[in-house]
C-alpha cells in the first residue's frame, strides 16, 4: 500500500530549528505537488507550504523566512527546514503528496500520519 511517513517532530526551544521528513512509499508511478499543514488544538488545519513539481514554492505568511520546503525526487521524500520556532508553531504537522499509482490514470491526494511539534517559550 501507498504510505507517506513523517520524522523529525518533538519538542524544541523557541528560537531552535527542526527538520522534518516525509518519505512515500510504495507502488507510486509519479508524484507530483507536495506540501505541509499543520492543526494547532482548536484550531482549523491549516496550509505551511507548497512545493510543485517543477521545484516552485508558496508559503503561509506566518511562516515564510522561517520555513523552507524542499524536495528529493530521487527519495520520494519532502523536508520543512523549520527555523526561529515560535511557541504559535506548536501543532501537529501533516505532509501532503500528490501521488499517481502504478496502473492509475490520474493523481491522487495522500496524507502522512502527522508528527508534533512543540515549541517552549
Amino acid at each position: 500500500q501507498v504510505q507517506l511517513v513523517e520524522s523529525g517532530g518533538g519538542l524544541v526551544q523557541a528560537g531552535g530549528s527542526l527538520r522534518l521528513s516525509c518519505a512515500a512509499s510504495g507502488s507510486i508511478f509519479s508524484i507530483g505537488a507536495m506540501g505541509w499543514f499543520r492543526q494547532a488544538p482548536g484550531k482549523q488545519r491549516e496550509l505551511v507550504g507548497l512545493i510543485g513539481s517543477g521545484g516552485s514554492t508558496n508559503y503561509a505568511d506566518s511562516v515564510k523566512g522561517r520555513f523552507t520546503i524542499s524536495r528529493d525526487n530521487a527519495k520520494n521524500t519532502v523536508y520543512l527546514q523549520i527555523d526561529s520556532l515560535k511557541p504559535e508553531d506548536t501543532a501537529v504537522y501533516y505532509c501532503n503528496a500528490a501521488l499517481r499509482l502504478h496502473y492509475r490514470l490520474e493523481y491522487e491526494d495522500y496524507w502522512g500520519q502527522g508528527t508534533q511539534v512543540t515549541v517552549s517559550s
